[in-house]
């Protein structure tokens, strides 16, 4: 059930973009941006306020890879697996984070949601490879080291 306040902020965020369903992938968006996640009961909310089927919202919520139905953590910490960054050993430092954070592949996100890790293809940076992507920000030549520092800084600033 959810409080007024989450449904004035969802309420807030249809009225800036629309209450159309083409305005439907960017509420999404800055839901997302929001709460970190698509929560199921701010869907189903949404769904209502939108007059569209929840069926239909999850349908897009789901095929869209940059939306999470999980709770992702502050840090979303991206690690490169494409051919540059594999070939430099990303996938030490792949194992070296989920080591220091207590993950592994089916768990990605702590339970203090602090962190997220995930694997992509391909950050585009591959002259930095092997390649992390912190909130947005990019992390060139990094080794499990680099890498287990920078999550120790980013835990004494969080």
């Amino acid at each position: 059930m959810l409080n007024v306040e989450t449904k004035d902020i969802i309420d807030g965020i249809v009225m800036k973009h629309g209450n159309q369903q083409s305005s439907i992938i960017t509420i999404l968006q800055e839901i997302q941006e929001r709460f970190r996640y698509l929560p199921e009961d701010v869907l189903e909310y949404l769904a209502r306020v939108m007059n569209i089927s929840s069926s239909k919202i999850y349908g897009i919520a789901t095929f869209y890879e940059n939306f999470s139905l999980k709770p992702k953590g502050k840090y979303v910490i991206k690690i490169c697996d494409g051919t540059a960054c594999h070939v430099k050993k990303s996938i030490p430092i792949l194992n070296a984070l989920q080591k220091e954070l207590g993950l592994d592949d089916e768990n990605n996100t702590t339970e203090d949601l602090l962190f997220t890790v995930e694997t992509v293809s391909c950050l585009g940076a591959c002259g930095l490879a092997p390649v992390l992507n912190i909130n947005d920000q990019v992390y060139g030549n990094m080794t499990p080291e680099t890498t287990v520092e920078l999550i120790n800084k980013l835990r004494e600033e969080a």
